[in-house]
């Protein structure tokens, strides 16, 4: 069992693996590696770039930050969370997984064990990640060496449900594996774990969490679309709906970030690859994939309403990570909304007081403006609720509409009081 005397490495430090790197080293002596030099830097200083533990947790933390594969030098257990995104066509890309694979491969011992948490479909651990170890290794998997699989359940933003009390769920290839990794994760895990069958089922569990709220969400959008057809309020049959006890308190929403945008791909890549074509999930994709591009082709039927031109109007986007309450902006669908409305000729304004200005200008090309900076707005756009949003007044929308008289306010998650901003002069739209 990893202990101060054997070294215990994560391998990836982004939202997942910072935060298992700096709990784990209250109990262990744990190294924290990145092929990122940069971050690791930051982290060397004390700043949390993830925003996930802060800065006082950095500091007072005894895990040594490493960009150097020769940290891993003596290392018996690993614990690997690098990120699994999709490419063009909606294409699982391993490429993370398998370029740490063959890091970790290079300074494997006898006798070590490695743990996967990136999220894959079923089958990638035993089948793509165990021959790169082996190859690497020169050792054999299930005599020299054995592997596991425990899936990340971190929530960025969230303060409420935490890696420590949310339940783990582990699994090893055989009985010997499985009850070390639950015994390893049992050091941090006070919600216990959960021993999966296979890491096959765990696996298969961690992408049917995040594929379930998908399509969860997808028929909130779909009834929210349906609902504008009609001409009725989709907060208003919610509410009267959720009065049911067991009805599903879903909502519609932007749907992005790289779990819940992305899982289901992996899904149904490994559907596909079984011979089985996806009907529902895909679906579900398809109607949430398309959701900023609606809320765009709302803001411009909006602007004809109000006899503005699109050339001419100012709008203003609140949010751009792809949740509320985070910093993270990784496949975030407000992009959908900036990209749309281009085509129309315009080119909103974004704030967002949690993003990095950098991040933001690096991947997006966005320049991320002040709030100060949303004055004499046409159009205000609640993309993402922040708190620092959801707490401002009305004198706040005053400011950024400014003498404008169209004063138009679209809050797509419908998070404000409809009635208080109607009163207000404002032509109030929600999803």
């Amino acid at each position: 069992m990893a202990g101060r005397e054997e070294p215990l490495a994560v391998i990836g430090l982004g939202y997942v693996g910072l935060p298992l790197a700096v709990e784990f080293s209250k109990r262990a002596n744990v190294i924290g590696f990145d092929i990122n030099a940069e971050r690791i830097e930051y982290y060397r200083r004390g700043t949390d770039v993830t925003g996930e533990v802060g800065d006082d947790a950095i500091r007072s933390c005894p895990v040594r930050f490493s960009s150097e594969e020769s940290s891993l030098v003596g290392c018996r257990f690993f614990i690997v969370t690098v990120p699994t995104p999709i490419k063009s066509g909606n294409v699982p890309d391993l490429s993370f997984v398998e370029n740490a694979c063959r890091i970790v491969g290079r300074k494997l011992t006898g006798g070590a064990l490695v743990v996967f948490e990136s999220t894959v479909y079923p089958g990638v651990t035993e089948e793509i990640c165990v021959p790169i170890l082996e190859a690497e290794s020169g050792l054999a998997c299930g005599t020299d060496f054995k592997v596991g699989y425990s899936p990340e359940r971190i929530n960025p933003g969230d303060k409420e449900h935490r890696l420590d009390n949310t339940v783990k769920i582990v699994s090893g290839m055989d009985e010997q594996a499985l009850d070390t990794v639950a015994k390893l994760y049992e050091l941090i895990i006070e919600a216990g774990v959960h021993r999966a069958d296979s890491i096959r089922v765990a696996e298969a569990a961690k992408v049917v969490e995040n594929a379930q709220r998908d399509v969860n969400i997808a028929f909130m959008n779909e009834l929210a679309i349906l609902f504008h057809q009609m001409g009725i309020e989709t907060k208003a049959v919610l509410d009267a709906a959720a009065t049911k006890w067991n009805f599903l308190p879903f909502t519609p929403g932007l749907v992005g970030g790289h779990c819940i945008g992305i899982d289901p791909y992996y899904l149904t890549y490994k559907a596909a690859d079984a011979g089985y074509r996806s009907r529902l999930i895909l679906a579900g994709r398809h109607i949430n994939d398309g959701m900023g591009a609606y809320v765009a082709r709302n803001i411009i039927k909006l602007l004809v309403k109000a006899k503005l031109s699109s050339f001419q109007a100012r709008v203003g986007i609140l949010g751009l990570s792809y949740k509320e309450n985070s910093t993270d902006i990784r496949n975030t669908k407000v992009t959908d909304i900036i990209r749309e409305l281009g085509e129309y000729g315009i080119v909103p304004l974004v704030a967002d007081p949690l993003a990095d200005r950098g991040t933001a200008y690096e991947e997006y090309g966005i320049e991320l403006s002040d709030l100060s900076d949303m004055t004499d707005l046409d159009v205000v756009v609640l993309a993402v609720p922040h708190r620092e949003f959801t707490r401002m007044s009305a004198r706040d929308f005053d400011r950024m509409f400014g003498a404008k008289p169209s004063r138009l306010l679209v809050d797509i998650k419908g998070v404000y009081n409809r009635k208080q901003f109607e009163s207000n002069g404002c032509h109030y739209w929600s999803l």
